[in-house]
């Protein structure tokens, strides 16, 4: 029995990229070199912020919360998945399957509010640079950090814990590579009408919601930017969220795609290759955007090297 007692399903079967040795080899190399840069960047980041009080700003703090998001979203995707791949049994039990579904659905939301967040502090720091230090306080960052995860974590909890209600009782095999929402509930025996409907509800404030208003600060964001009459002004403002900009766009659009984009989630071979755009390729590159367009990163890095090679 697993781990909820209406069930009949110990394990799921998770499909494979290819049954080709060559090209599992091929792909397992792809991915743990993806996995190792992921979690490279990303800690190092952590480390440079954390180390470095220059760097102990609100854009900077909220840029280490997106860190750790991405840290946790690959070590929930990647090690499984480079497990399939190098090993014959492709089955994860079901209380793994309900772990992953659980983190993979937190990751999600708090990315997602995340760059919110992050957008709304661009748009304080560049509408209103006067009050950026008296409106960004560190109560309120405190306040929205927290905020993010609480409501990540809730949603989370929701989804898991309806998920773990349900019967699965038929086919195991998924039709995937990681266990998500909607390729679950395919499998499910009885009714999932509440499912659907609270993943509907998800999608309209993650996604819809916060898109919006995501839109909305760069909206006048780029609006302040253009009244700004100095080209060097411009470039300047426009050069502190940039990075932020080009993350929100290459997330957001992978995730329309796979949710919102009608008949999108149809071909098998397509939502793999974007779900490994959100999971493992947006958090190998998000540290490489942040860092190459930032001196200020760039230059904690360096001390973080510094520092350690002292130790040799």
């Amino acid at each position: 029995m697993a781990a909820n007692n209406h069930s009949v399903v110990v394990d799921f079967v998770l499909q494979g990229f290819a049954q080709n040795s060559w090209l599992q080899g091929t792909f397992s190399s792809a991915f743990l070199l993806l996995y190792l840069m992921a979690f490279a960047g990303n800690g190092l980041i952590v480390m440079a912020i954390c180390l470095n009080s220059a760097l102990h700003t609100p854009m900077y703090f909220f840029l280490t919360n997106l860190a750790v998001v991405d840290l946790v979203c690959t070590s929930t995707i990647l090690p499984k998945l480079l497990e399939n791949l190098v090993g014959k049994d492709n089955t994860i039990s079901y209380r793994s399957c309900m772990t992953q579904l659980f983190f993979l659905t937190l990751v999600l939301g708090a990315e997602l509010l995340l760059l919110t967040v992050m957008a709304y502090d661009r748009y304080v720091a560049i509408c209103q640079p006067l009050h950026y230090h008296t409106v960004m306080n560190r109560s309120l960052c405190a306040l929205l950090a927290g905020g993010v995860w609480t409501v990540s974590g809730v949603n989370s909890s929701v989804h898991t814990g309806l998920m773990a209600r349900l019967t699965f009782c038929g086919p195991n095999q998924i039709h995937h590579f990681l266990c998500e929402i909607p390729t679950l509930l395919l499998l499910a025996c009885g009714p999932t009408y509440l499912n659907n409907i609270m993943l509907v509800i998800a999608d309209i404030f993650f996604g819809g919601v916060n898109f919006l208003l995501t839109m909305v600060s760069y909206a006048f964001i780029i609006s302040s930017i253009l009244r700004i009459r100095s080209a060097e002004g411009k470039h300047r403002a426009f050069s502190t969220c940039s990075s932020h900009l080009l993350v929100v766009c290459m997330y957001y659009s992978t995730l329309i795609y796979t949710y919102f984009v009608p008949g999108s989630g149809s071909s098998t071979k397509n939502s793999k290759v974007v779900t490994i755009l959100y999971t493992a390729v947006s958090p190998t590159v998000n540290p490489l955007i942040y860092t190459l367009r930032n001196k200020n990163v760039k230059l904690a890095l360096r001390k973080v090297f510094s520092a350690f090679s002292k130790y040799k």
